[in-house]
């Protein structure tokens, strides 16, 4: 899971955040989580932030609903203690039952459509063409096609359609490297190599540094040393309780159905996504007893509870010093199909993260093309959630379609999340079982429709 050190950076920085600072808040979130749930569930679980809610954070949150990295961290912390709450009571068992597993299953898979999707565009394996006739604004104004020149330079483009994708045509120097380091790291995986994703993004970024031998030479460690990262650090912790975190995020009393609907998505994909996680690795390997997972709804002592309230205290942590959702990763299951069972081997990850704060000055060099591959294979690897789904049943099938491919087609992981709830209960409706269909799910889903009324007249 160390590919989170270097992945976690490059997506959470497209939206203004230092790099470096995000660097060295990956590790301490990591770490500091790790060691928890280590000493107080005594499970061999790690904890970063997580792939799928980092994109959430930063494509949805930041760049598509136009909220500031700040504001974005402030949502993270409340969605953290949101979840110790629920965690700590019996709302989760309210939850967790409200939602059918088949669409549970779809927004999992849908997370892996949306992670692998941006893995092709970093790849620039992805391009786009655009009409000038679909052109319905540039800087916000009202698009003229004999305009030549724009105040300030082109910032947005928005189109009502027509935007055509197609596959490069592989004259682009990131998009060879890109592919090439996909190609290694597709061998290796499908080898069964262990570090295989960690192995195909130094090596990319080995060939990278071959082609490019200035960039090793040029590296500048007073930019891009320990002290630059702990300075950046500073920017990055406590931001959500400054003017630009909490201090902005309720001013606008207008947002206040977007904020609540944002911080929802947090802690819907947060929730299932450990859950998933827990009971998936811990079932076949007698880490939790089936008395550990009957219980998983109630508000007990047992230790998959205890490593339940670990998880959901990183996410606050994260928060903290500057970084989205932390989670526990399944590639757990790699440390625990290799004889961890207990907070041990959590104690040796948690130690490996704090190591690794000393490569900081060579973060930098890892290029977007190294990266982009892991997205991909990560994505590929979500997808195995489709086989749960009952597709033959339409009334399940269709919300489920719109929680999954339609969560990469709107390149928006809460228009998934609520595009399948909206049609879940539609299709229910019509079918008769309303009735069926929990108080919660209905709530939630007029909620979203609310949302998408005022936003249509923002």
């Amino acid at each position: 899971m160390s590919y989170i050190i270097f992945v976690n950076p490059s997506v959470l920085s497209q939206t203004g955040m230092p790099y470096q600072g995000v660097f060295l808040a990956t590790l301490f979130s990591a770490g500091l989580a790790t060691l928890f749930i280590g000493l107080y569930a005594n499970v061999p679980y790690a904890l970063a932030p997580g792939m799928g809610l980092n994109a959430f954070f930063t494509y949805t949150v930041c760049l598509g609903l136009q909220f500031s990295w700040q504001e974005a961290l402030a949502m993270v912390f409340i969605c953290g203690i949101i979840n110790v709450l629920i965690t700590i009571t019996s709302v989760r068992r309210t939850i967790i039952q409200a939602i059918p597993k088949d669409l549970q299953h779809a927004i999992s898979a849908g997370i892996g459509v949306f992670i692998a999707y941006i893995g092709l565009k970093s790849a620039n394996f992805i391009q786009f063409s655009i009409e000038p006739s679909h052109i319905t604004s540039v800087n916000n104004q009202a698009f003229n096609a004999t305009q030549e020149l724009y105040q300030g330079g082109l910032q947005a483009i928005t189109t009502n359609g027509g935007p055509v994708p197609a596959i490069a045509s592989f004259t682009d120097p990131t998009a060879i490297l890109a592919l090439i380091g996909l190609i290694i790291t597709v061998i290796l995986v499908v080898r069964q190599v262990r570090g295989a994703i960690l192995i195909g993004i130094l090596a990319t970024t080995a060939l990278h540094l071959i082609i490019n031998p200035g960039l090793l030479s040029g590296i500048n460690f007073q930019e891009n040393g320990l002290g630059e990262s702990f300075s950046q650090l500073g920017v990055t912790f406590g931001a959500a309780f400054g003017a630009n975190g909490f201090g902005s995020l309720f001013s606008d009393l207008a947002r206040l159905p977007l904020v609540i609907v944002t911080i929802f998505a947090f802690s819907l994909s947060d929730i299932f996504d450990t859950i998933g996680t827990f009971i998936g690795t811990g079932r076949a390997t007698g880490i939790f007893t089936q008395e550990d997972i009957d219980n998983i709804s109630h508000a007990s002592n047992t230790k998959l509870d205890k490593a339940l309230f670990g998880d959901v205290v990183g996410t606050s942590l994260g928060a903290i010093f500057g970084t989205s959702n932390t989670t526990t990763f399944a590639e757990s299951g790699v440390g625990i199909t290799a004889g961890g069972r207990t907070g041990m081997t959590s104690l040796v990850t948690a130690i490996c993260f704090f190591l690794c704060i000393f490569i900081a000055p060579f973060v930098s060099l890892v290029p977007a093309a190294a990266t982009a591959p892991a997205l991909i294979i990560v994505g590929v690897m979500m997808m195995s959630e489709f086989t749960e789904i009952d597709w033959n049943n339409l009334v399940i099938a269709i919300p489920g379609f719109f929680a999954s491919i339609f969560m990469g087609y709107s390149y928006s992981i809460s228009n998934g999340i609520a595009a399948g709830f909206i049609f879940y209960c539609l299709t229910m409706t019509v079918t008769g079982k309303a009735k069926h269909v929990h108080p919660i799910l209905w709530a939630v889903s007029a909620l979203f429709i609310v949302n998408y009324i005022i936003m249509a007249f923002l």
